[in-house]
């Protein structure tokens, strides 16, 4: 059965716009030249209720797996030196939930 992560980051009030700018120069693509973005499922923008959010949801096999991808990426130095160290100042709050699929419904 899937596992889903999804990992919510309530940035501080203005800090979005900042935060966008360094997701599309320095965090995706350090996912992509890691070959870390094969599990990502995708990236969204809260647009009403709780805003100044950045929501990223990924797709494992199982737990292992979903272990061994944060263990990658957070030896990613591009990713962490490049990325991490600056979007971190940015976060008031990071939530992260693990998912797995209702037993009706779609089935992805």
């Amino acid at each position: 059965m899937a596992l889903y992560e999804m990992r919510t980051y309530t940035l501080y009030v203005g800090k979005l716009a900042e935060a966008v700018k360094l997701y599309q120069e320095f965090g995706f693509p350090a996912f992509q030249k890691g070959g870390h973005d094969r599990h990502l499922v995708g990236y969204f923008l809260a647009d009403t209720g709780m805003i100044n959010q950045i929501v990223h949801i990924w797709k494992f096999a199982d737990d292992a797996e979903r272990r061994a991808h944060w263990a990658a990426v957070f030896a990613n130095v591009d990713f962490m030196e490049g990325f991490a160290a600056k979007f971190r100042p940015l976060v008031s709050t990071q939530e992260v939930k693990l998912l797995v699929n209702a037993p009706w419904g779609p089935q992805p």
